[in-house]
């Protein structure tokens, strides 16, 4: 008996076992009907039916295992069924159908065949359901037809060879799968670009491939460790998609209902989908909102300008905000009357854009660009030219023939030479040398910069009656836009004390209301902090406006006049984070899901500062006062005026060494703060006491070393009393253990030898717990002196501090100018 049981269970395990290979796979003696579903390899993706407009409707379907609420791929979007009836199988003829199970009509259909040759559906891991013959052939496959989604692999464009493409469609509504609006596309005709129409109107565009990304959408740059982007244009294709690296989580990009392109990231801690960019993103995003020969600048209180050369079409409707007419030229082009050669003419550089709309252009993807410009200029036809390819100092070129449409302003944007008379090139060139003037005063030194500063500004004065941050050129002052005084003080009402939110050793920081109805925050240098105070205001201007990434609040403007110097920020309109995790009363506001995204986009931030930004670079002063939060939540750092710009080698050992030390005690590495030795490893140093802090809601301060109590609580094996008791209750079992995890990497990010702390890259993986961390060693256990201030230390001086096990000669100073 024993032996026929064992007999009975090993067939009974080998069946299960075919079962569950098989779940994966349709083949034509199998179908899928009612609650079944099709489950891929991995178990990542699954297809079945799936209710949808109050579960009045039934569609086929693929969705996310973890997220089945988040469906990718839509069979049936034109036929849904009315009850749970439909059948999936594999046709006698090799095609994959959905029959209606009631009459046994076809309600959908792939349409292929693999003639007598058998055929089998397989759902994979990447989330394509493909069809192939016996042999391995791919009939089919929904990737080549996606719906509103792209995964890694989809693609989007079109086949040259035969005309079909490969686009988005969004749904009806976030209830109804049925095609929707908005279609997602691309427009091959000119420089390849990817647009949103909606029943025959545009209403977003990406701006051209450059070569490296999307020309509008400069967030790319920011998500490379994590996407590769694939641009292909061959004779047979033009077509755009995007794959995960290695160990990247779950992503998607999604054509919603409302017409918005979304990137959105599985957060695996969270359990969640995370809106890592979205676009339109704003008003200068919607087609052709300055109209023709206009150019958008979102931090602009007018928003739309005129490209130099032009004026406003109609000035009554330009000045009741109605700018859809766009710009007209002001002076009559000299190639007519020149012969056609064009000698009366020249081209005007607007720096830094998203360039205009391309269908149409004429683009060589050989010519340089001096040949381009030369091309140009011989055309009496062409209104404009740039390059094609922005990587190798630039190649290829594209020339415009006809309206300018859709221009703005962006981060990393390209250069456009728009064709100007004589006349306007010589107004810009005296402008254009007289800035440059301006700029060499600057750099002699700082007095100079005074005087020169003061030079700009009364011109920009007399010059300036509206909220404009360009100068006469185009360009902006020092990479940062400048904004007229009167502006700001009408925004914060004359610098009201009801507008003020905050104080520092820099100033003070007020709400303030732009024309248009945006909130700003205004940081406005003490007036007696002169020459510390300017020196770090101008590093945060030089540095800051540099940056783009969702976790870095964004500067949005500066002004140097008279005696005041000022810089205008995006609101916050939660503040800093000192101000929950301190405060008894709030902390109960900061669930562990909202410390946990906080946690994770501090150290998404400092990851762009050191290894993804262009101009990578060290805080030095990361602490809770200087981390934002806004009306979402999400954590910003802010605070640039002691950050430095640090050349790294790929190495995290890179490192130089200062006199002046500059940051916050507390929250200095031992290295930096003794002997000062600055790298990358501050910033990791000064994020392990940040992360120790928002777990457990405690200051590390003089009279309570938190990394002290840390270590302590860790070798005994109580590491969760460090938890703050505000959440430590309402914690699930994965989310205690997430917070063990997070206590882990603090520990390692305050070790004592800077070798011993992992790269902040390593941290997210290690957050996400897609690395396991090491186990920590005693870390120093100095005894902080923590100043709600930065300090100055300078190192060799007279008076000797013992600090940290590490006896030095240093003196130590507040610094009031911050």
């Amino acid at each position: 008996m024993s032996h026929l049981f064992l007999a009975l269970l090993s067939a009974l395990l080998l069946l299960s076992a075919s079962a569950a290979a098989a779940e994966s796979t349709l083949t034509q003696s199998r179908t899928l009907a009612g609650d079944q579903r099709l489950t891929s390899p991995g178990e990542i993706f699954q297809l079945g039916l799936f209710p949808a407009v109050n579960r009045s409707r039934w569609f086929l379907g693929i969705w996310f295992t973890v997220s089945p609420d988040t469906v990718v791929w839509v069979a049936n979007r034109d036929r849904p069924f009315s009850s749970q009836s439909g059948v999936v199988a594999v046709s006698g003829r090799g095609a994959l159908v959905l029959l209606d199970g009631a009459s046994n009509d076809t309600v959908w259909s792939s349409n292929s065949s693999a003639a007598a040759t058998p055929a089998q559906a397989q759902l994979l891991d990447t989330g394509n359901l493909v069809l192939t013959d016996k042999d391995g052939n791919i009939l089919w496959q929904s990737f080549e037809h996606p719906t509103n989604t792209l995964l890694p692999g989809i693609r989007v464009g079109k086949d040259l060879r035969t005309g079909a493409e490969w686009s988005l469609s969004s749904w009806r509504s976030a209830d109804d799968p049925s095609p929707g609006d908005f279609r997602y596309v691309m427009d091959t005709s000119g420089s390849p670009e990817l647009k949103v129409w909606s029943k025959g109107r545009k209403t977003y565009r990406t701006g051209p491939w450059n070569g490296v990304r999307f020309g509008g959408i400069p967030e790319m740059t920011t998500f490379e460790d994590m996407f590769e982007f694939q641009f292909t244009v061959t004779a047979g294709e033009v077509s755009y998609m995007f794959r995960n690296r290695d160990r990247s989580p779950m992503s998607r990009v999604l054509l919603n209902e409302s017409g918005v392109m979304q990137r959105m990231v599985w957060d695996r801690t969270a359990r969640a989908w995370s809106n890592f960019w979205s676009g339109p993103r704003d008003q200068c995003d919607n087609y052709g909102r300055c109209g023709a020969f206009g150019v958008c600048n979102v931090v602009d209180a007018t928003v739309c300008g005129c490209i130099r050369g032009f004026a406003p079409r109609s000035p009554a409707e330009w000045y009741m905000r109605n700018t859809s007419g766009g710009c007209a030229r002001g002076t009559p082009l000299q190639c007519g009357g020149g012969g056609g050669d064009g000698n009366g003419d020249g081209f005007y550089a607007l720096r830094g854009v998203k360039l205009p709309e391309t269908h149409g252009c004429a683009v060589d993807a050989a010519a340089t660009l001096e040949e381009c410009g030369r091309r140009c200029l011989s055309n009496c036809s062409c209104t404009a030219y740039a390059g094609a390819d922005i990587r190798g100092g630039g190649s290829g070129c594209i020339q415009w023939f006809g309206d300018l449409m859709d221009t703005r302003f962006v981060d990393g944007g390209q250069d456009l030479y728009v064709r100007v008379a004589k006349s306007e090139l010589d107004a810009i060139k005296n402008t254009r040398n007289k800035l440059v003037l301006v700029i060499s005063l600057v750099i002699t030194g700082l007095v100079l910069l005074l005087l020169s500063l003061g030079f700009l500004i009364r011109r920009k004065s007399r010059r300036c009656k509206k909220f404009r941050f360009l100068d006469e050129t185009g360009d902006f002052i020092t990479g940062c836009p400048t904004c007229p005084l009167e502006i700001i003080r009408a925004a914060t009402n004359n610098f009201s004390p009801d507008n003020k939110i905050g104080e520092g050793g820099f100033g003070i920081v007020y709400k303030g209301q732009l024309p248009d109805g945006q909130e700003v925050a205004v940081k406005k240098l003490s007036k007696e902090n002169t020459v510390q105070g300017l020196k770090e205001f101008m590093n945060e201007v030089e540095l800051i406006a540099k940056l783009q990434h969702r976790n870095l609040v964004r500067l949005l403007g500066c002004c140097i006049q008279c005696s005041e110097r000022l810089l205008v920020y995006e609101y916050m309109s939660n503040k800093s984070l000192d101000k929950f995790i301190f405060d008894e009363s709030r902390r109960t506001d900061l669930s562990w899901k909202t410390r946990m995204d906080i946690i994770i986009g501090v150290a998404r931030g400092l990851v762009y500062l050191h290894e993804d930004s262009r101009h990578t670079m060290i805080h030095r002063d990361l602490k809770a006062a200087n981390v934002l939060l806004d009306a979402d939540m999400v954590a910003k750092i802010s605070d640039f005026g002691i950050a430095k710009l640090f050349n790294s080698k790929g190495g995290r050992l890179d490192c130089t060494v200062t006199e002046r030390i500059v940051g916050t005690l507390g929250y200095m590495s031992p290295e930096y703060a003794m002997d000062g030795r600055l790298s990358f490893m501050q910033d990791v140093y000064s994020f392990g006491v940040l992360l120790l802090e928002i777990i457990s809601g405690r200051r590390n301060h003089l009279s309570s070393n938190l990394i002290a109590h840390t270590w302590m609580l860790w070798q005994e094996g109580r590491n969760l009393e460090l938890l703050d008791p505000a959440v430590r209750g309402e914690c699930t079992a994965g989310e205690l253990e997430q917070a063990a995890t997070c206590i882990q990497v603090g520990l390692l990010c305050v070790q004592e030898s800077p070798d011993e702390r992992p790269p902040m890259a390593d941290v997210i993986h290690m957050l996400s717990r897609e690395k396991a961390p090491g186990q920590p060693r005693r870390p120093v256990l100095c005894t902080p002196m923590m100043s709600a201030r930065p300090v100055v230390i300078d190192l060799g001086a007279q008076e000797t501090i013992a600090a940290c096990g590490h006896s030095g000669r240093l003196t130590m100073t507040n610094l009031e100018g911050r």
